[in-house]
């Protein structure tokens, strides 16, 4: 990692969160993420799931060929170089002999734990992870396939800003006694009880942690009238908990690593009377990133969260190519195009960042 006062140069990073969604939004979303990263771990809640190893080829396809017809890419042919990571949607219904399959495909390289109910497109999600799917925990832990976990309950008694610790109690204590050598990621997490359980946890344990969650409380959501485009799953938390995870994110610990959760929702889904959930940032995700860095004076910590630690957790090759931010102001897009005509509003819309990704 190269920094001077003017730019950082750095190994190309990977997305280990990502939703690029299908069709139309695909087609207008993978380009942004292809000029940033090299590789990204795929979300499979489209509707229906991508459940199996099949389901997953087919979608990676359809990657490859929106990207392939993007301008972008017809401007930039270097982009046609990103690889889309594929996952499979853990239900409750799953096989041990589906992780095998998945396994030997080379292209999937996790299942995603979605409890039922807890984000966009989760109503297929495990309902008693430890008691319908113990047998494919065990095959993912002999074949090393890592569990990516959406850490909240969904029990409407517990309050939201909660859920997080109390799947912690719930979930992540009892799952690791029973499968210790189990890779799990703990996904987009946001709080400081997150953070430490990571920190701390004996085994393969890892987590991601977004930019939102870095750069944002939840005074993002309500200053000036209700911003529904700082709403997302896992929602923000107090500062105590931004303070953590930066801490986290910045220590140099290999258990943190950069996922960005970014989500594609058209405007007028997020702008409405019951808008969705997610926050876009594939757009500028490494300028987003680099500003958390930045405030805190670690911008040295950046290339280990963004290019080593995710792929070293999945047993992958770390990138050798280099991208280089500029100090630049950096002034975000009110909106950019999107679905029928319409609109996507990217994270921090209208305000300005530090750096610049060059061209």
């Amino acid at each position: 990692m190269q920094i001077t006062e003017d730019k950082i140069t750095l190994i190309q990073p990977d997305d280990w969160h990502l939703h690029l969604r299908d069709g139309e939004a695909l087609s207008h979303v993978v380009a942004d993420t292809a000029k940033q990263v090299k590789r990204a771990i795929i979300m499979p809640n489209l509707v229906p799931p991508v459940s199996t190893t099949e389901q997953a080829l087919a979608y990676r396809q359809r990657i490859l060929d929106a990207l392939k017809g993007s301008a972008a890419a017809k401007a930039d042919s270097s982009l046609l170089g990103f690889e889309p990571l594929m996952t499979l949607y853990l239900t409750d219904n799953t096989s041990p002999e589906e992780i095998i399959k998945a396994k030997a495909s080379e292209v999937v390289h996790a299942v995603k734990l979605y409890p039922a109910g807890a984000t966009t497109n989760s109503d297929a999600g495990v309902t008693d992870l430890l008691g319908h799917c113990s047998e494919v925990l065990e095959q993912m832990q002999q074949v090393g396939m890592p569990l990516l976990v959406h850490g909240e309950v969904t029990d409407p008694e517990i309050d939201v800003f909660d859920r997080e610790a109390v799947f912690i109690d719930r979930v992540m204590l009892p799952l690791r006694q029973l499968f210790p050598e189990l890779k799990v990621v703990f996904e987009h997490i946001t709080t400081k009880e997150g953070a430490h359980y990571v920190r701390d946890a004996e085994g393969p344990v890892a987590a991601t942690i977004t930019p939102q969650h870095l750069l944002y409380n939840r005074n993002a959501i309500f200053t000036n009238g209700l911003q529904p485009h700082y709403y997302c799953l896992p929602v923000l938390k107090r500062e105590v908990h931004r303070e953590a995870l930066i801490e986290a994110a910045t220590s140099g610990s290999p258990r943190f690593f950069m996922g960005t959760d970014s989500a594609p929702h058209a405007r007028s889904l997020k702008e409405q009377t019951c808008g969705c959930a997610g926050c876009y940032s594939a757009f500028h995700a490494l300028e987003l990133y680099a500003q958390a860095f930045e405030s805190v004076g670690k911008l040295d910590r950046l290339e280990g969260f963004t290019s080593f630690y995710g792929p070293d957790f999945y047993n992958l090759p770390r990138n050798t190519e280099t991208i280089t931010l500029k100090r630049q102001a950096f002034n975000i897009p009110e909106e950019l195009p999107f679905v029928n005509g319409g609109t996507l509003v990217p994270l921090a819309a209208g305000t300005t960042l530090n750096w610049q990704l060059e061209a």
